[in-house]
């Protein structure tokens, strides 16, 4: 198994939906993703769907975690993600942020505390993916936790939530 730390430039929402796309599939227990609303980054596809879903379906231990500032583009606009929601709500929450986060401007999704993707800020495209580098994913998990533990749910699995 190759552990050479590999960081990789990304310019552009194509680079960083490919580089979300590869950590789905690299994530072997936990992805924890926080972004402002997940539109227009791929999360209706159905390679994100099938990604996501064989990555739940692999072990009853994994766990996806969605955070965003504003969860209505989830409920609304992203039905594969609904689908996998009321699929896997034993494995899988979707949390909305407090108001006095708002501020948190950063969007990344950690994987298994080893790999990650991230971008500068919401409005740039420009970011980077991380493979093999535990010590930056780790910082990024550890944000994640203390966002996650101050968020409540965003999207329920059933119908009346949404």
């Amino acid at each position: 198994m190759d552990t050479e730390l590999q960081h990789t430039e990304l310019n552009g929402v194509d680079d960083y939906i490919r580089a979300l796309d590869s950590l789905c599939t690299m994530a072997g227990r936990t992805l924890s993703i926080f972004e402002k609303d997940f539109d227009g980054l791929g999360f209706n596809s159905e390679a994100r769907y099938d990604a996501l879903r064989r990555f739940l379906l692999a072990s009853s231990i994994n766990r996806l975690y969605l955070l965003a500032h504003d969860t209505r583009y989830l409920a609304r606009d992203c039905p594969r993600m609904g689908m996998l929601l009321r699929q896997f709500s034993h494995s899988m929450q979707i949390y909305r942020t407090p108001p006095h986060m708002m501020n948190i401007s950063e969007p990344f999704a950690v994987a298994d505390d080893a790999h990650y993707v991230r971008r500068f800020h919401f409005d740039d495209t420009r970011g980077i993916f991380a493979i093999n580098d535990p010590h930056g994913a780790r910082a990024l998990h550890s944000q994640f936790a203390e966002m996650w533990a101050a968020s409540r749910p965003g999207v329920s699995a059933t119908t009346t939530g949404l």
